[in-house]
């Protein structure tokens, strides 16, 4: 599956945010292409903007993959007007220009819906005609354009779009939001004036094209970054969208941050929905059907006034509603059939569900979701009863979900905080169980480097680093480390997380532990690496073991380790704060996070709020080092005696810097 880049408002920064996508490509691509959204050129002609402009279209400036660009609330330059006619939309080598209502396929059939422009009440109810790139605003008629339009006109031969139709759009992009996208969604707005913004016209667009994802550049001044839940189009067999605004980039700080502003996706075109889709664990009622406020007909601007102001009537307001007897409004179309003779909530398709459409719920047909008969069913402890086949992580049952498991509500305690609750203690766990207990059986003792009072120091089961495949990394940059060097640094006392570790132990461990890193530096550096030490902090319903991961850079790689990190971080938000290193690691006993020690000394945490994945830094490094096919540690087990090689090789040349020999 092709991954693609999406680019908040350029702003005229052309050549830094072009050097900052190449980086992005070579780290996380590769990308097919990149969707500009939001205003690309920014206010000209002045400084660097025009110089960049003049860079660009006299081919001085390369892109560094095809990127597609559209029109924010700025009227575009003349220049770039002007070579939009003359060229059908290719502004130069890898960059064109997507016309204000545009439906474009690329040749992997991928639909892409574009409106350009902003919303303005009196400009588009007032204009009888389609405003081209001088105006900011769209108009009535540049939406039905694009509704109407089944394709693009055909783009420049060097692009990668060809001319196909289909029913939907997979991808909608826009300046402006819809009125209606923040209803049901519980993720906090980034701020409070996105309650009351947005374009009614671009609710009619999404009902009508049901694009799998929306993304917009505006909102507010500045753009800020938000991604809200997935909702589903239940008459679509469950058809999945999502919206993602992205925030401008090089964009004013929000709240001491920096506002994200690319985001990387993956999508198969042309999927059609069966209804046997999984529908995602945190999906919302759908905002454009199911909110109050979503316009319940094709939205139509009023002449001349405007009806928030009440100086005229709403030409929709209807005094009765679907289900009761009383005339349509005039225009009335039923959203579901276009039909208009009934009102929406009557219509015959809403009770009949798609041939072979199975209830998700109770896995039968003859009904939608929306109408099951066992939807609101209680579990055996009062939330919501499972469906059918699912089992509870924690404790196993079948008739309640884990967030209303009594094992997993046990470890919470009542603050009155929702958005920091406290954490009671882990659920204890046998020493039959944990992988790094010493008085585990099963304990891997054959890979156990070096026991101190506190700590121990072990390789893990599949390191990052190879050593059975000299001859395939030859020529690239792995560290020379005997035995590899991808170590633990272990607690021997069981705890989730070095930040549950009880205060009258936690400096002991610390300092032991402290002991054990600097003596790996040492040994790394006599190697030519340097070394970057990681921890996850998750307390889990089956409990965990505290342990930092070790693991060497090469020297030539150093001054890289932190924009990898961060790089990475922001492709998947995951943002970091700094802790000072002479200070104990700091948080509550039920916190959790992720916590690196860079090469530089600086130590940066993530305090991980939602879902994060627990291979995080081993990505991150397996990306720095070219060895992406090792990510997976299962997929790196050797045989025990090739583990003992390694163990051997390294403990021979660990002895020397060893502190506790």
């Amino acid at each position: 599956m092709e991954s693609r880049l999406v680019v908040g408002s350029v702003i005229g920064a052309i050549g830094l945010v072009f050097d900052k996508m190449l980086a992005i490509h070579k780290k996380h691509g590769p990308f097919s292409f990149a969707l500009c959204i939001g205003d690309f050129f920014g206010l000209l002609p002045e400084g660097n903007n025009a110089s960049d402009l003049g860079r660009l279209l006299g081919g001085e400036l390369k892109a560094p993959l095809p990127c597609y660009i559209m029109q924010g609330e700025l009227p575009l330059p003349d220049v770039v007007v002007e070579q939009f006619s003359q060229k059908n939309g290719e502004l130069c080598d890898n960059v064109f220009l997507l016309s204000k209502s545009a439906t474009i396929t690329t040749v992997e059939g991928l639909r892409i819906a574009c409106l350009g422009g902003t919303y303005k009440p009196e400009v588009y109810g007032q204009s009888r005609i389609t405003h081209g790139f001088s105006s900011p605003y769209f108009t009535a008629q540049t939406v039905s354009k694009l509704l109407s339009d089944t394709v693009s006109t055909p783009m420049p031969r060097a692009s990668s779009l060809s001319n196909t139709s289909y029913s939907f759009v997979d991808v909608l992009i826009s300046h402006d939001w819809p009125s209606v996208i923040s209803e049901f969604s519980a993720v906090p707005l980034p701020s409070p004036e996105l309650c009351n913004v947005g374009s009614p016209p671009i609710n009619e667009i999404i009902v009508k094209t049901k694009p799998r994802y929306i993304f917009c550049s505006g909102g507010v001044k500045p753009p800020r970054f938000w991604e809200r839940e997935p909702f589903t189009w239940t008459d679509e067999a469950d058809r999945v969208s999502r919206f993602v605004s992205l925030g401008a980039f090089g964009g004013e700080p929000n709240d001491g941050r920096k506002q994200r502003w690319f985001y990387a996706f993956a999508i198969t075109p042309n999927v059609q929905t069966t209804g046997e889709s999984q529908m995602p664990a945190n999906a919302t009622p759908n905002p454009f059907i199911d909110s109050p406020r979503a316009d319940k007909r094709p939205f139509e601007a009023a002449e001349g006034g405007n009806y928030r102001w009440g100086d005229v009537e709403r030409p929709w307001k209807r005094s009765n509603r679907g289900g009761e007897q009383g005339k349509l409004p005039l225009g009335y179309r039923c959203k579901r059939c276009d039909g208009t003779d009934h009102f929406i909530n009557a219509c015959p398709k809403r009770a009949h569900p798609p041939q072979n459409y199975i209830c998700k719920i109770c896995n039968n047909p003859g009904h939608f979701l929306r109408d099951c008969p066992t939807r609101h069913a209680s579990g055996d402890t009062g939330g919501r009863k499972p469906r059918k086949g699912y089992v509870c992580r924690a404790c196993g049952s079948e008739l309640h979900y884990i967030e209303d498991c009594p094992i997993v509500q046990g470890r919470y305690a009542s603050n009155n905080n929702r958005d920091h609750p406290e954490r009671g203690p882990s659920r204890e766990v046998g020493p039959d169980e944990c992988w790094f207990c010493l008085s585990n059986p099963a304990l891997a003792k054959h890979l156990i480097v070096a026991v101190g009072g506190e700590c121990y120091l072990t390789f893990p089961k599949g390191q990052l680093i190879p050593t059975r495949s000299a001859g395939q990394h030859e020529n690239m940059d792995i560290p020379k480390v005997p035995g590899g060097g991808h170590v633990l640094i272990v607690p021997i006392a069981h705890f989730p997380t070095l930040n549950a570790i009880p205060s009258e132990l936690r400096a002991s461990i610390h300092n032991e532990s402290s002991k054990y890193q600097g003596a790996l530096r040492a040994l790394y550096a006599s190697h030519g690496a340097t070394a970057v030490f990681f921890e996850v902090g998750r307390v889990s319903a089956k409990g965990g073991h505290a342990h930092i991961q070790a693991v060497p850079v090469p020297l030539s790689l150093e001054d890289r380790v932190e924009f990898a990190f961060r790089d990475a971080g922001a492709l998947h938000g995951v943002e970091f704060d700094q802790e000072e290193l002479d200070e104990l690691p700091s948080g509550g006993e039920g916190e959790e996070y992720f916590r690196v020690e860079l090469p530089s000394g600086r130590r940066l945490v993530h305090r991980i709020r939602g879902p994060f994945s627990v291979q995080f830094g081993r990505k991150v490094l397996a990306s720095l080092l070219n060895v992406e096919e090792r990510v997976d540690w299962k997929t790196c087990l050797q045989s025990e005696e090739d583990d003992m090689t390694d163990v051997l090789a390294f403990k021979t040349a660990f002895a020397p810097f060893d502190p506790f020999c």
